[in-house]
């Protein structure tokens, strides 16, 4: 025990106060009980334990040292070795299934390290945060290797197939984030599609770095979702961007669209000198937060007449987004607030740069979009269903809004 306290304390910033004698026992005895499983399947192998006698099914020869990093910290433990005999008489090479060749990392401890990087930390920061409980046995390369198994499952999930799922509605949306690209920093944007299942569950659908949000960019998501079955959803959500709205006309000429009003918001602000910013967000919040579709109607029109005459420009740009800025009306009001905006993918964005702000540039631009999608595939995000879910059945009605101002 004396050589144990020895160790534990030998790691800086750790004083005798922090040593735990349960702990460090039972990392003692951890070669251990490794080394009897591995014993216990070479039995099983060979139909014999060490020392019995019955058919020969093999021969052992020897044991070699393997080094093994699992949540109990780094330990070195006696591999046996041993060769089969086969049916035909030809020999072969015992293989472990409990510990693989070239298996340096336990599967729950990548799981802890490629959930520490997740949480919010650099490769660095991870070595540093979980250098007491390794025992300082890995490196960021251990960490990367680490993150970069996650690729099989993200390929697998890019590909996945969509003709079963009832999305009856879509979020679609970018942001742009900075990764390293021929040794430049450049920004890129990672185009986000969001779908709403029948039950009201969101679900992330797609994920795409592209140099923009043009309409090429966006037709070839939406092309790519199509040929994995997606059927023509009943409502879409977006932001304004021209190269999305004309990239979804063209795919789907008759689909329902709904403008952020968020987004309208500040398109308004943008458009008028920084004095008037209070007063037309109260003008605008009366009228996009009337409680009746009527309501809805009455304050556009007063806000038109209005501000045609106060600053031509903010009504002009009102108008620009037509009957689309009101297409929630058409459904049930319980779904309001969720149709509204584009919040849902919003709240993903911001989470994501959250994430990401610990790191200057991403190392390349696929680890972006894998980064988002691990981030919900962890669970270190989760979606919640929308609000007024129950409704999601009824129809949407007719255009009931006169624009006519």
């Amino acid at each position: 025990m004396t050589e144990t306290i020895a160790k534990e304390t030998g790691v800086p910033f750790l004083g005798a106060a922090w040593f735990d004698p349960l702990e460090a026992g039972v990392r003692q005895r951890i070669r251990g009980f490794i080394e009897n499983i591995l014993e216990e399947e070479l039995a099983a192998a060979l139909g014999r334990g060490r020392y019995d006698r019955g058919e020969v099914a093999g021969y052992r020869h020897g044991h070699r040292d393997r080094q093994l990093l699992g949540t109990f910290g780094p330990v070195r433990v006696s591999v046996p070795r041993a060769r089969l005999v086969r049916k035909d008489g030809a020999r072969e090479e015992w293989r472990s299934q409990v510990l693989p060749a070239y298996k340096r990392l336990t599967a729950r401890a990548e799981r802890l390290i490629a959930a520490t990087y997740l949480a919010g930390t650099n490769t660095r920061r991870v070595r540093r945060a979980l250098a007491t409980l390794f025992g300082g046995a890995i490196g960021k390369d251990t960490v990367s290797r680490a993150w970069r198994k996650l690729q099989a499952d993200w390929e697998v999930w890019q590909k996945r197939d969509l003709s079963q799922d009832d999305i009856v509605r879509l979020i679609l949306d970018g942001t742009v984030v900075r990764v390293r690209l021929d040794r430049k920093a450049t920004s890129l944007s990672v185009l986000v599609v969001l779908g709403i299942r029948r039950d009201g569950q969101k679900v992330l659908l797609a994920l795409k770095n592209m140099g923009g949000e043009s309409e090429a960019a966006w037709r070839a998501v939406l092309d790519d979702l199509v040929v994995r079955g997606l059927k023509k959803p009943e409502l879409v959500i977006v932001d304004g961007a021209p190269g999305l709205e004309k990239a979804l006309t063209a795919l789907w000429s008759d689909l329902p669209t709904q403008r952020c009003t968020l987004h309208k918001y500040r398109n308004l602000l943008a458009h008028a000198p920084k004095k008037l910013y209070d007063e037309i967000g109260v003008d605008y919040t009366d009228m996009i937060y009337a409680k009746t579709a009527k309501d809805v109607e009455a304050k556009r029109k007063a806000f038109l007449r209005k501000w045609r005459l106060k600053c031509r420009a903010v009504a002009d740009s009102l108008e620009e987004a037509g009957d689309k800025l009101f297409t929630f009306l058409r459904f049930p009001d319980e779904q309001w607030k969720s149709i509204r905006t584009s919040n849902a993918i919003e709240r993903l964005h911001e989470e994501f740069k959250r994430r990401i702000k610990t790191q200057c540039l991403l190392p390349c631009a696929e680890t972006a979009c894998m980064l988002f999608w691990a981030l919900l595939a962890s669970g270190q995000i989760t979606l919640r269903k929308v609000d007024g879910w129950k409704t999601l059945h009824v129809a949407p009605a007719e255009q009931i809004l006169d624009l006519v101002a």
